[in-house]
């Protein structure tokens, strides 16, 4: 690609995994850390940095040409930094173009054959050293990179589990594994070993007098509590939260199912539970007998569960969560995507646990080659649902897959729909409209996922909305999301007559989603409005993209209510706590302020620090920090860290 295709690439879309902008006169680290991630990233073939341009946040197109003061200048310090701060040599081609009168450089980077990854900096050495593309964004790889980069390191769940043996093995699980085999293949050679043959068949049982069982055939064949006991934090929770957002209700939370025991049997049972709370509803089509189903395939249901198990990083403590709302379904699993965002669906995986996988794959609980999200894609759309939803969050090492339980587009939804029918819009941004209805807001990345589209499409599909005012963008560069604006453009649609039809009735009347600006303080502190039967709450912490900051906005609002001050609302017990802290607390006593001060109420920084009268630098790297790495608080807006509402929430056990 020319620089020129590279600039009006960047100017059809707010983000690209492929293109990075920079200001740059010189070679400087920002730009070495992209030359070694495009460099380790599988499936990127060619990355560009173009140098001597700028983002313009107020512009659209946002890029602008600055160009580059000394092109020969920055062109020899690129190849010659290239040639040696890293492991070994690397070399881009590197080439200056005119644009509108101005010199810009071009770099361009070709993808490293696997067998000469990873390159790392000489003097951060591995893992820290090495950088890999996630998104439009350069992140330092992990351990668990590294294994990718060496193949031939043995996966986690073929390590021997001391104290452990063919006791430990769960019958029923056996029997259930047989059974599924021979349904799959009756012809299969292993149905007929014993058990202890079997398991070493599948690489679940050492071969020697050790006899031990390996993490995979502990997690697919073990006793509940041998399982209990080396894998404490190793369950699915089934959550059933009563309406659209996560925690609306401090003293009604939530319903809780904790499932344990191997996974062959487990996943069945949450399958099961998550089919037995959908909503039944059932259509009777002209002309047959036979009544259908208005709700989630349960193949579907099944390949999103099984994905889940199968894939989900098993040395990290915590569970795998399905949260029931009332208008979604979303699977959270420890452990983000060893496939790039960008790649899901297409042929081919890439797994972490090769074994689980294996007896998934041979019992057709689970499709082969990779297939699974491309499954679960044609059933829901057979089924006449909305595409599902996947994001894969490095940071907080984690994978979501969302699955909305109504169809698209349904009656309701087209009724709705048509107060916007002047605007011209096409189906996919209507797709887009009706999902940040339910869910409170998108991205590019989920957009592409719901309508089956490109970048730059997806880019110029939301500058169109934008423009029409139908929504509002937040956040820059790889955290840019929007937010729904369907009551001020429908407002002022119906009052100038340029662009769209008038509204009958209130919007409120039309979806109270829309009317969030004009709501009072106190009626955002309750659970929701209700339209048809359908919990109208916005935001929402684990929907991957992030709500309208508007609800918390408005509940600021309400902290200062009366003249009263955070401090002042505080219960009696903490703020008699507060107040014995003095300016040299022991650090574990402001510690568990912290997380009982999150658990009160979420908290915004500022917040925190008005009240342990702490610096914000020192609270955030001395008690903030800590504690989120130890998984005690958490963000409240997790994909956007530096959202101007960001505020801390501690994580209830």
């Amino acid at each position: 690609m020319t620089a020129k295709e590279i600039l009006t690439l960047l100017n059809a879309t707010d983000e690209l995994e492929t293109v990075e902008a920079k200001r740059a006169s010189k070679m400087g680290k920002s730009i070495a850390e992209t030359i070694c991630a495009y460099t380790n990233t599988g499936g990127i073939t060619e990355g560009y940095i173009l140098a001597g341009v700028v983002r313009e946040e107020s512009l659209f197109p946002s890029y602008t040409v600055v160009g580059v003061p000394d092109s020969d200048a920055f062109q020899m310090d690129v190849a010659s930094q290239c040639a040696t701060l890293f492991n070994r040599p690397i070399h881009p081609r590197v080439t200056a173009e005119q644009i509108s009168g101005k010199t810009v450089v071009l770099i361009t980077v070709a993808e490293a054959d696997a067998t000469r990854k990873p390159l790392y900096f000489k003097k951060g050495g591995l893992p820290g050293g090495a950088w890999i593309r996630v998104g439009s964004t350069d992140q330092r790889c992990t351990e668990e990179d590294l294994e990718q980069f060496y193949g031939d390191r043995d996966h986690f769940d073929g390590s021997f589990l001391d104290r452990t043996s063919m006791k430990d093995v769960d019958e029923e699980a056996v029997r259930a594994y047989r059974r599924l085999r021979s349904s799959a293949n009756a012809d299969a050679i292993e149905l007929t070993y014993s058990d202890e043959e079997l398991l070493l068949s599948l690489d679940c049982l050492a071969d020697d007098e050790s006899g031990r069982l390996t993490v995979a055939g502990l997690l697919l064949f073990g006793k509940a509590s041998t399982l209990r006991r080396k894998f404490p934090m190793q369950r699915v929770d089934y959550i059933r939260v009563t309406g659209n957002r996560w925690d609306p209700n401090p003293y009604d939370r939530f319903r809780s199912i904790d499932m344990r025991g191997p996974l062959l049997l487990m996943a069945f049972r949450a399958v099961e539970a998550i089919d037995n709370d959908l909503p039944k509803q059932f259509r009777l089509s002209e002309g047959q007998l036979q009544a259908q189903a208005l709700t989630i395939p349960g193949l579907a249901l099944r390949e999103a569960v099984v994905n889940a198990l199968m894939h989900r990083n098993y040395r990290i403590s915590g569970a795998t969560q399905i949260v029931r709302y009332n208008n979604r379904v979303e699977i959270v699993n420890p452990g983000f995507s060893l496939k790039p965002e960008a790649q899901l669906g297409e042929k081919g995986s890439r797994t972490r646990n090769p074994r689980i996988a294996a007896v998934f794959h041979e019992t057709n609980l689970a499709e082969a080659k990779g297939s699974g999200i491309q499954v679960m894609r044609r059933l829901l759309r057979e089924a006449d649902f909305s595409q599902p939803t996947f994001t894969s969050d490095r940071e907080r090492n984690e994978f979501t897959v969302r699955m909305l339980l109504h169809h698209f587009l349904n009656e309701e939804d087209l009724a709705w729909l048509a107060q916007f029918e002047a605007y011209d819009l096409s189906a996919e941004q209507k797709f887009a409209l009706i999902f940040m209805r339910e869910v409170g807001a998108i991205n590019n990345s989920t957009y592409r996922q719901l309508v089956d589209g490109d970048l730059i499409q997806a880019g110029q599909d939301l500058h169109h909305l934008r423009k029409l005012e139908l929504i509002e963008k937040k956040g820059k560069t790889r955290g840019t999301y929007y937010v729904p604006n369907f009551q001020s453009a429908a407002t002022e649609a119906s009052s100038d007559g340029q662009s769209g039809p008038p509204v009958e009735g209130s919007a409120a009347e039309v979806n109270p989603r829309v009317t969030l600006r004009q709501k009072s303080a106190a009626s955002v502190q309750g659970n929701g409005t209700s339209v048809q039967g359908r919990d109208t709450s916005v935001q929402g912490e684990n929907t991957g993209v992030q709500a309208d900051p508007i609800d918390r906005q408005e509940n600021k609002a309400t902290v200062q209510v009366g003249a009263l001050s955070v401090q002042e609302q505080l219960p009696k017990e903490l703020k008699q706590r507060v107040e014995l802290l003095g300016k040299r607390a022991d650090r574990t006593i402001l510690t568990d302020l912290v997380v009982d001060l999150c658990a009160w109420k979420d908290l915004t920084l500022q917040e925190l620090t008005e009240i342990t009268g702490r610096q914000r630098t020192g609270l955030v790297t001395n008690y903030i920090t800590p504690l989120m790495e130890a998984g005690r608080i958490v963000h409240t807006i997790p994909d956007m860290k530096k959202h101007p509402d960001q505020a801390y929430r501690t994580v209830r056990e």
